[in-house]
Order: structure tokens, then C-alpha cells, then sequence
């Protein structure tokens, strides 16, 4: 019992670990990106940046639903 536990709770670490760790590389480039663009070309800059809030509002509601599988698994475990 306290095995299934202990790989639940690891697991859940590694998840929200991974899933933090990519939405921060994958913002920082983005943002990278984003100010390239908008160096390049200002007028396009509510296009662009318009754009880029889209896609993180998509990556937070992700975040959010990784949350929620999270707290499934915590509190009604299948495996117990």
C-alpha cells in the first residue's frame, strides 16, 4: 500500500515537474520570438502579440486541467 503511494506521489512530482519546465522553456522562447517579430515588423505588434496571449491562455487552461488529474489522483485513486 505504501508503495502504490510513494509511485503516485513521484509520479505527480515528475509530471508537474516536466509540465512546469516546458511551459517555461516553451514561453521564454516564444517571448523570444514574439520580440523578434515585433522588431522586424512594429506594425503588425497587436497581431502578434494578440497571437502569443491565445496561445498562452490555451497553455494555462492545459495547466489547469493537469491540476485537476492531479488532485484525481491524489485524493480517488483507482490503484488503492
Amino acid at each position: 500500500m505504501e508503495n502504490i503511494y510513494a509511485a503516485v506521489l513521484s509520479s505527480i512530482g515528475w509530471m508537474i515537474g516536466l509540465a512546469f519546465l516546458g511551459i517555461g522553456i516553451g514561453l521564454g522562447i516564444m517571448g523570444a520570438r514574439i520580440a523578434e517579430a515585433v522588431g522586424r515588423n512594429p506594425e503588425t505588434k497587436n497581431d502578434v502579440v494578440h497571437a502569443a496571449l491565445s496561445v498562452a491562455l490555451i497553455v494555462a487552461v492545459l495547466l489547469l486541467l493537469l491540476f485537476a488529474f492531479v488532485f484525481l489522483l491524489l485524493y480517488f485513486n483507482p490503484l488503492v
